[in-house]
């Protein structure tokens, strides 16, 4: 078969955790470098197509945007990177199911978070604003945009950052479940489609658009940081409780039960 079956895709996730937990501190990050920065693309790509859509479009601009948004994840999965979002579920169920460390975890997100904002950062300078493309005829978007995540209260954020990474990782585990390249994508396609359109915060992704209005000149890094603590907190909740936690305890996988396909 070319599909994974439910409890497979957790063995899977399993394994792919424990892989990372392996990984040199030189690879996270170089590979979270990578990640950031083909999530800072995905967003910059989004920014450029809702940018002069009519206002009448209405929610359907938005929808645009955040079908190609993907492509960031796309690259991160397929071309390889390491991508905190997604080592917020795979790393904790290598934990749950007593395959790795606590300290392997939270190795793991230190790097990871740090590279991850090193690539998303790379982009929002050299291409927002060395190049102007989140400046010029994209500031007022790129600036709205913005001012809604750090806006939000602590408590909204938070929850928005569950519904988030539930959604993204649950776009990593139907990409664990597909055996192929093409349904790899299409695995991955719509969770995060989705979550875009509705307006979740994703952190690495407010890695990007955030800085962005900061080196515009619209805000400042201290507007940042409660909304990045407050998104990092329910990105970890919705990626470890709601996918890697929920389908741990309903499975049980053995690690060794299936070889990670990726």
């Amino acid at each position: 078969m070319s599909l994974h079956s439910p409890k497979e895709i957790a063995a899977v996730a399993i394994q792919s955790g424990v892989t990372k937990s392996h990984l040199s501190i030189p690879s996270l990050l170089i590979l979270g470098f990578l990640a950031g920065a083909f999530i800072a693309t995905g967003f910059l790509l989004d920014i450029h197509v809702i940018n002069q859509l009519p206002a009448e479009w209405g929610s359907f601009g938005g929808l645009l945007g955040a079908a190609v948004f993907p492509v960031g994840i796309i690259l991160t999965v397929l071309a390889g990177g390491e991508l905190l979002t997604g080592n917020m579920m795979t790393l904790p169920i290598a934990w749950f199911a007593r395959q790795v460390s606590g300290y392997s975890v939270l190795r793991n997100w230190f790097w990871v978070t740090l590279a991850n904002f090193i690539g998303s950062i790379a982009v929002a300078w050299f291409f927002g604003h060395l190049l102007g493309m989140t400046e010029g005829d994209y500031l007022k978007k790129s600036v709205a945009i913005a001012n809604a995540k750090v806006h939000a209260d602590f408590m909204h954020a938070f929850i928005s950052g569950i519904g988030c990474n539930w959604l993204v990782c649950l776009a990593t585990w139907l990409a664990f479940a597909s055996k192929d390249v093409v349904g790899k994508i299409f695995g991955m396609w719509f969770p995060v489609m989705a979550f875009v359109a509705i307006g979740f915060q994703h952190v690495v992704a407010n890695m990007f658009i955030i800085p962005a209005a900061i080196f515009a000149g619209q805000m400042s890094w201290a507007d940042y940081l409660p909304n990045f603590v407050a998104v990092f907190l329910g990105n970890a909740v919705g990626g470890g409780v709601f996918v890697g936690l929920a389908y741990y305890l309903a499975w049980r996988p053995q690690n060794e039960s299936v070889t990670a396909s990726r």
